[in-house]
Order: structure tokens, then C-alpha cells, then sequence
């Protein structure tokens, strides 16, 4: 990286982070696959699905976090198929004993089977109890700057609002509530659900995000090791391009050299 984005870096619930790129667990072949395209990603924190992934509950089964140590990786646990706000709760906190006081969570109550969205209201209720909890929320949600807001009015460390539906590959739809999700955040923002292929990413980090979670984009593609370098070089471009501050969009042509001055 170039030396003004080395000194860049994401800080989540005070702790630095040099990579903004955080990556989840599922839909790997197996546990080689999962660990190989999490160190290609560069990725700092790792978000796992504590319903449907072992982390120490079921002692007769393979532990995920043999391949991706807590002492290398900021273990992210998630409440992914949670539906209501008592699971969610339950899961942050059966999470929270398994991995010896870990307070950081992804919290996301969802509200329907077909599209994943996520339940407002659930979420919004579970976040403040998690808060009160003394859990450092880091929530999934939709695109509502609204929402947004209320969700770190109630003490969420960082935001992470939709792109498109989860496991979608439909890249960002809609860039303008992004935006404005952004511009006036006090907490991290970080697109959530939804990036395809590398290009998604740099745009989200155009517009301002903080960074951005994903899985399906990587795990799903043909060579997922290879995806996730693509989508490292992604997120750290759409960064710089970020701080550098792109050119103002024209209608028509501008000459790139000077017309004044030529000489005939």
C-alpha cells in the first residue's frame, strides 16, 4: 500500500485495523479452502455464523477457530438466522461464554425466510438490550440513513447497512442513501450484504464506507482464493480513490492538456 493509506486505518470499538475488508466463514468447500481465502483477503476480522458454525459448543465436531486462531484474527460472532429478538440476544450471548468474554458481535434479526432482509424493529430492540449488556454492536441493517441513525443513537460501534440482499451479488443499489448514511455517521459505516465481484467493493469504498463485509463474493466464486486477493487490491483502491478525491463529472469533453499557450 502507498504510504498515505498505510497510515489510514479502520478503528472498530477502539481497536486499529489496517485492513477494511472483513470476510465471513460459510459456503466454502471445507475448513483448508475457508482458511486459504481469508489470509489471501488480508482480511483482520472474521465474522462467524455462531448458529450454523462450530466454535466450541459441540465438542464432537470440527472448531473452526483451529484454522482461524483469535490470537491471529478479531473473531467477529454473528446471529445470521435469527429471526426474532430473543434468539439473537441468546446467540450474542452463548457466544460471548464460548469465546471467554468476547463482547464484540455482529447482531442481524432478519425478517423474512425469502429475501433476508432485516427486521427494523427486532433490530432495533435487540440492539439496545446488547448495548445495555455491555455488547460493542457492530449491526446489520437496511439502507435507512434513519435507521442508521438510530442505531447509533442507541450505542452501536459501527453500522453496516445493505448494498443488495444477502448472497444477492447485485452490487450497490442504491449509492445515494449510502452516501448519506455516511456523511453524517460518527461511527463506522461498512456495506453489509449484497458486493459480487471486486468492482462493488471499490465503489462502496468511493463512497465514503469505512469498510465492507462480505462471504458469498468470494466463497461463491469459481477460484475463491484468487477472488478474495481481487477483492484486497478492490477495497484498498476504492480507499485511495476515496482520500485522493475524484475529478468533478463533466457533461462534455476537456482537453487533458492545455489549449492556451500552443505553438503553430
Amino acid at each position: 500500500m502507498s504510504s498515505s493509506s498505510s497510515t489510514d486505518s479502520l478503528v472498530i470499538a477502539g481497536r486499529t485495523y489496517r485492513s477494511r475488508l472483513l470476510v465471513g466463514t460459510g459456503k466454502y468447500k471445507d475448513m483448508d479452502e475457508t482458511a486459504r481465502a481469508i489470509d489471501a483477503s488480508g482480511a483482520e476480522i472474521v465474522t462467524i455464523a455462531v448458529r450454523r458454525t462450530n466454535i466450541g459448543q459441540n465438542n464432537d465436531e470440527p472448531n473452526i477457530l483451529d484454522v482461524l486462531p483469535p490470537e491471529r484474527y478479531t473473531i467477529l460472532p454473528n446471529t445470521a438466522g435469527c429471526y426474532d429478538v430473543d434468539t439473537a440476544v441468546r446467540t450474542c450471548r452463548l457466544a460471548r461464554e464460548l469465546l471467554d468474554g468476547h463482547n464484540l458481535v455482529k447482531l442481524e434479526v432478519l425478517g423474512d425466510e425469502k429475501t433476508l432482509f432485516p427486521d427494523v424493529m427486532a433490530t432495533l430492540k435487540a440492539a439496545e438490550i446488547l448495548v445495555k449488556d455491555d455488547f460493542q454492536v457492530m449491526v446489520y441493517t437496511n439502507d435507512d440513513p434513519i435507521v442508521a441513525r438510530e442505531l447509533e443513537a442507541l450505542g452501536c460501534v459501527a453500522v453496516m447497512p445493505l448494498a443488495a440482499p444477502i448472497g444477492s451479488g447485485l452490487g450497490i443499489r442504491n449509492p445515494l442513501n449510502i452516501r448519506t448514511i455516511v456523511e453524517n455517521a460518527k461511527v463506522p459505516i461498512l456495506v453489509d450484504a449484497g458486493v459480487g465481484t471486486a468492482s462493488d467493493a471499490a465503489v462502496a469504498m468511493e463512497l465514503g464506507c469505512d469498510g465492507v463485509l462480505m462471504n458469498t463474493a468470494i466463497a461463491a466464486a469459481k477460484n475463491p482464493v484468487l477472488m478474495a486477493s481481487a477483492m484486497r487490491k478492490a477495497i484498498e483502491a476504492g480507499r485511495e480513490a476515496f482520500l485522493a478525491g475524484r475529478m468533478p463529472a463533466k457533461r462534455f469533453a476537456s482537453a487533458s492538456s492545455p489549449i492556451e499557450g500552443l505553438f503553430f
